[in-house]
């Protein structure tokens, strides 16, 4: 495997964002994804004391072995303007722990509901 990707995209603030991640093995077949979970995690800055960090959503399909990650309103609502790094990582509960996908999201404020 070569992790991570690097993908680095924008988002409108409260809206719905949902990517999904096909992770691939050395040889170009797909990851088999059977017992492994998915974590997404947005952050202020990498390292261990961010200012502020939230779990989007990261759910796992064992079936066609993909990891789809999305940013539900409720928690892309809590994100300020401004730019975010993001992780999403594999792990299967025991010594395996593979980052798939990391970069950056760039926050846009909104116009609707503005006060």
């Amino acid at each position: 495997m070569a992790f991570p990707g690097t993908y680095n995209f924008n988002y409108y603030k409260g809206d719905t964002n949902e990517f999904v991640i096909r992770p691939k093995t050395s040889n170009g077949g797909a990851f088999d994804l059977t017992n492994y979970n998915a974590e997404f995690f947005i952050a202020t800055s990498r390292g261990d004391n961010p200012t502020y960090s939230v779990e989007a959503q990261a759910v796992v399909d064992t079936v066609n072995d993909t990891v789809t990650c999305t940013i539900l309103p409720g928690v892309g609502g809590t994100l300020d303007a401004g730019t975010y790094v993001y992780d999403v990582q594999i792990d299967n509960g025991a010594s395996l722990v593979f980052t798939l996908l990391t970069g950056t999201i760039t926050v846009t404020e909104q116009v609707t509901g503005a006060a």
